[in-house]
């Protein structure tokens, strides 16, 4: 038996509606804020990737995807931010009026070692903002995923947010890491110690050495007065808008185009178990002049859509109200296959039972399908002009005129 290739995973139908209900909060949502949608190509060109997240990092040395095609090197898109700065310059997006609002959804590819919530193809929705290089964007769009959130019932989860600085206070506070990370060496493990040359704000994700860690210097000590005013005033934006967060001087980014704002929304609830972190984001002012493109500032997020699945509350993941017409005789089936199509007009999802098949039969496979309501028309039901309807979560029956059948279920929906 051939199977799906590990870290893959198919998503059933059955899965499908909670797919749908996220992304359909997430057009809503976004949309109302003028962010409008963009799809970019799942292959680029590797140098894409390996100029804008960095050569150092994990991605592009051990995740990516990537082979020869035609005598140029492409790699599976392990993230979209920089696929859609490079459709920004390609197609001269920038010199449209005004700022530049798009958002994304789609498949993204890493080759990381499988866990709950974590697959080698993965779905990420995403926004990016340029043309604003003021702070307060950057709390709106936090405001914005506080409207997602709760538009999806998801309560338990807490913002925390940092400052990276910017291209001329973080070289600095950089030689103040990498002194604190010399003077502790020989206590570090192996990665920290790895991490000191090549990437060394990542020593902050490191779960062994925390201990060591919480003596070590931190960015919001250390930002140029431009990055605290601008920080400063991303604060008072949020507190304004009345969203609570919470400073973490030792959160950073995995990618090396992010400056000044970053930020994480972290679940509070046990759904996630210890990998709990629901989304991350955050401003990258120089991502577009790296990719040849103009001076232009940018700010993004993007959330995993297997992991944020799991954090719904129950009641979205409950199945959806799913009808099904079963029928006796042809006179029966006949009004049945109308009854259908008129619900069907109203936007009802609905099947009719085959007329090969016993009405018991037909009952049977409504109960297979997961028909919440039965419709049942009969010889006496066809000469009354009335459906018998049956609730097959509680065996309720009653009798309904069938031109008020849709009035019916919309009440008791």
């Amino acid at each position: 038996m051939i199977k799906a290739v590990r870290g893959m995973k198919d998503i059933l139908p059955e899965e499908i509606p909670l797919w749908q209900k996220v992304e359909e909060t997430a057009r809503d949502v976004f949309e109302t804020y003028l962010y409008h949608e963009i799809r970019t190509p799942i292959l680029e060109p590797t140098e894409l990737f390996s100029r804008s997240i960095g050569e150092a990092t994990d991605i592009v040395e051990k995740e990516m995807y990537t082979f020869e095609d035609s005598h140029q090197q492409l790699s599976m898109r392990p993230e979209n931010t920089a696929g859609v700065v490079r459709a920004l310059i390609e197609n001269r997006l920038q010199d449209l009026r005004g700022s530049q609002r798009y958002y994304y959804i789609g498949p993204m590819f890493r080759r990381e070692r499988p866990q709950k919530g974590r697959f080698r193809q993965f779905h990420q929705i995403g926004v990016e903002a340029f043309g604003d290089a003021g702070p307060y964007v950057d709390a709106e769009i936090i405001q914005m995923l506080a409207r997602f959130f709760r538009r999806l019932g998801i309560d338990a989860y807490e913002v925390r947010i940092n400052s990276l600085g910017c291209r001329s206070c973080r070289p600095l506070y950089i030689e103040k890491l990498r002194a604190a990370m010399d003077a502790a060496s020989a206590t570090l493990c192996e990665d920290c110690q790895r991490r000191r040359d090549k990437n060394p704000l990542r020593v902050f994700d490191c779960k062994t050495d925390q201990e060591q860690l919480a003596s070590f210097p931190v960015i919001t000590d250390n930002l140029c007065a431009a990055c605290q005013e601008h920080f400063d005033g991303f604060l008072s934006s949020l507190k304004k808008m009345a969203i609570p967060s919470i400073v973490y001087p030792s959160l950073v980014r995995g990618l090396d185009y992010y400056t000044r704002t970053t930020f994480e929304f972290v679940s509070t609830s046990d759904a996630l178990g210890s990998q709990n972190s629901l989304l991350g984001g955050g401003r990258y002012d120089g991502l577009v002049q790296v990719l040849d493109g103009p001076v232009l500032c940018g700010i993004g997020f993007a959330l995993g859509v297997e992991r944020l699945i799991m954090a719904l509350p129950d009641v979205l993941q409950e199945a959806p109200l799913c009808y099904y017409v079963a029928h006796i005789e042809n006179e029966g089936f006949a009004r049945a296959l109308t009854l259908a199509e008129r619900l069907r007009d109203h936007g009802v999802a609905v099947a009719v039972g085959n007329p090969l098949k016993a009405i018991k039969a037909q009952f049977k496979e409504a109960d297979k399908m997961g028909a919440t309501t039965v419709f049942v028309i009969g010889p006496d039901e066809a000469k009354q002009g009335v459906v018998t309807i049956k609730d097959m979560k509680t065996g309720e029956q009653r009798s309904v005129p069938e031109s008020e059948v849709m009035a019916d279920i919309t009440e008791r929906a």
